[in-house]
């Protein structure tokens, strides 16, 4: 993934598309990357509504509520070469359109992080799939490789702990973009969803944003217990030197760690809290992994189930039903006696996870 800075061809397209497709904004005030473009697409036949502003509740002057502003961001990267890829995607922005309700004076600001060969595919995509929306949303690009160059600084030390292989590479700090985005995106952005490609939705994602209400004191971080026994495996000497601990134990008492594949991140209350900013350096990093004898391969999602174990107060837990995994791998091989206590999710699924290539069911 060696992702190299962004060439003046690569924007001049990104500016071409975006002529063809939105309506351009400008840039003025904007703290984004360099790279990063601000569009707008407003069905004509939608209510006239509230310009859209942080994400948070806001009075007009009549009284009633303003409305909100809901960031949700997708990873849009090397689609150009996997159909199946951008299958999922196309699956996933239909889905979402399909159940989409928002309330009058929101809207719907779609973040996509994406190379230069991707933001063609991902253009096509957006028009076909945004088509028919019934409600104000705007598209912002990122970049990859400047939001890279951003965010290698911070993670970097983390990386050799979190990621496949031995070796921290400059490219594999995008798969920690959710663990520093209060550093990343600007400050008038206070909350933000980051969402897998391979989902099917079956709800109103406004009624995900409504789980930020629902954070107790000290939460950063919304997201779903992982549905399969990874995190058995891979706390194996802990649990062998601790055998009446909770950790990698399964539901409801137990402690089977993250799936990242939906996070809701509070990202004002990222940039308030000095304990999770202080799990970021490298000292704590270090002190925790050797705790647990922690060494995986999955990125942010290792991180925020080792700190999970150390501090689960800095959590809000998604019930199953917000991101129902339907992978099975670990069932055939060597955990299919406890499986299933990790599996169940009891519920109307409201998004369905595809991870590990598995089927989505039909409707």
């Amino acid at each position: 993934m060696g992702w190299a800075r962004s060439q003046p061809c690569a924007l001049a397209l990104a500016a071409a598309l975006a002529v063809c497709a939105f309506y351009y904004l400008g840039g003025g005030g904007e703290t984004f990357s360099s790279a990063t473009r601000r569009l707008r697409a407003t069905r004509a036949a939608a209510p006239p509504a509230t310009p859209p502003g942080p994400a948070r509740r806001e009075r007009t002057a009549a009284g009633g509520e303003a409305g909100r502003a809901l960031h949700l961001l997708m990873m849009f990267t090397k689609v150009e070469r996997s159909p199946a890829l951008r299958g999922k995607g196309q699956a996933a922005l239909r889905s979402l359109l399909r159940h989409g309700r928002l309330r009058r004076g929101d809207g719907l600001h779609l973040h996509l992080v994406t190379d230069s060969a991707s933001r063609d595919v991902g253009d096509e995509l957006l028009r076909d799939a945004m088509r028919g929306a019934a409600f104000r949303y705007q598209v912002i690009i990122h970049d990859v490789s400047e939001l890279t160059e951003k965010l290698f600084p911070i993670v970097e030390a983390m990386q050799k702990h979190f990621s496949a292989g031995s070796g921290t590479y400059y490219s594999d700090s995008i798969f920690f973009l959710s663990v520093a985005m209060h550093r990343i995106m600007p400050k008038e952005i206070t909350q933000i969803i980051q969402v897998d490609l391979d989902l099917k939705y079956k709800a109103n994602i406004r009624d995900l944003f409504e789980e930020f209400d629902n954070f107790q004191e000290g939460a950063v971080i919304g997201i779903a217990r992982e549905m399969q026994p990874v995190y058995r495996h891979t706390f194996w000497q802990y649990r062998r030197e601790n055998p009446q601990t909770r950790v990698g134990e399964p539901p409801p008492d137990g402690l089977p760690g993250f799936n990242s594949g939906v996070l809701l991140l509070n990202l004002e209350a990222m940039r308030r809290s000095k304990l999770y900013n202080q799990l970021l350096e490298p000292g704590m990093v270090q002190k925790l992994t050797e705790k647990y004898h922690f060494k995986g391969h999955l990125g942010d999602q290792d991180f925020f189930t080792m700190v999970g174990m150390e501090h689960p107060e800095l959590f809000h837990v998604l019930d199953c039903t917000w991101n129902c995994q339907l992978c099975t791998w670990w069932k055939d091989h060597g955990y299919s006696d406890v499986f299933d206590q990790y599996f169940r999710c009891d519920g109307e699924v409201k998004i369905y996870h595809g991870n590990c290539n598995t089927p989505i069911p039909e409707d």
